[in-house]
């Protein structure tokens, strides 16, 4: 299992983020425990869903003291249009998606892993939205807010390729660097 320190170099280096910045989301999500912290002498553990939560935090344009606040609030943005209560089956969070994409990125088929390497994420930083694009369908999960952007004259978004997420997996869990 990777560290936290050996994810923020592969995110840094395939993903394109800010050293600097990543590090300190990092910090920032060990203190709020959404990342393991390890104990004195050892470092921590990291699961691929654990990468994706700091994937997610450091694309995300917010303070450092709203980091951990944020990224759980988008993590339980519900999938639009299905509403609260609706069966299981069709009420997954983009949380729970993210999770999935980073377990099919570790262990899953061929196929699987390059359907997530051609999927892109759009983190939306005005109002809380992420978009999933592959080549099957889109998933936009969203607090419902879906005119909000028309009042502030434009959507600002990072976008991620989902390739270099997947490259990332592959370095830190499969031993390939």
């Amino acid at each position: 299992m990777p560290s936290t320190k050996q994810a923020c170099d592969a995110l840094v280096r395939r993903v394109g983020y800010d050293p600097g910045r990543t590090k300190e989301v990092a910090r920032a999500l060990t203190e709020a425990d959404m990342l393991p912290s390890g104990s004195p002498g050892v470092s921590p553990d990291l699961s691929p869903q654990h990468v994706a939560t700091l994937m997610l935090g450091v694309a995300l344009d917010v303070p450092l003291r709203a980091v951990a606040d944020t990224v759980s609030e988008y993590r339980a943005l519900r999938r639009e249009g299905v509403p609260v209560g609706a069966p299981a089956s069709i009420s997954v969070t983009a949380g729970e998606q993210l999770d999935i994409i980073a377990e099919i990125a570790a262990t899953g088929s061929l196929d699987a892993r390059a359907l997530v390497a051609k999927t892109t994420l759009s983190v939306v930083n005005n109002w809380s939205e992420l978009v999933l694009t592959d080549t099957i369908d889109t998933r936009r999960f969203s607090a419902g807010e879906p005119d909000r952007w028309q009042a502030h004259g434009h959507r600002r978004a990072v976008e991620l390729n989902l390739g270099a997420f997947a490259t990332v997996i592959a370095e830190l869990f499969s031993g390939d660097r």
